[in-house]
């Protein structure tokens, strides 16, 4: 019983872990190895989701819009590829300058999960 207790605590807390930082992202040089497909927008009213970059992996809280850029695809949740067309993207992106505007404005939210 105090195994299976042990194993269950376990796995919640690597749930929880990886749930924590879904916004660690890479930027790959091809389309065809990214997860997801990003514009960035000049207006804020034409993105999905409003993006701010954090200077630490440990300000990235949950799937809220702080991303933090990695230097290795390998400690990524998320490899993003950057397109020059909103037509081929997933997710249309505008990075703002505060952390307190980043935030979803569509339902493309599962795209980070």
């Amino acid at each position: 019983m105090k195994h299976l207790l042990f194993f269950a605590g376990l796995l919640i807390l690597s749930l929880i872990g990886n749930h924590a930082y879904s916004q660690l992202v890479y930027s790959c040089d091809s389309k065809y190895d990214a997860d997801v497909k990003v514009f960035v927008t000049d207006s804020k009213y034409d993105a999905d989701l409003l993006v701010f970059k954090v200077s630490s992996k440990y300000d990235v809280d949950d799937n809220k819009g702080l991303w933090f850029f990695c230097d290795s695809k390998y400690d990524a949740k998320k490899k993003i590829f950057f397109v020059d067309s909103k037509y081929d993207a997933d997710l249309i992106i505008y990075f703002c300058d505060s952390k307190y505007d980043a935030g979803w404005k569509t339902g493309k939210k599962h795209l980070m999960y």
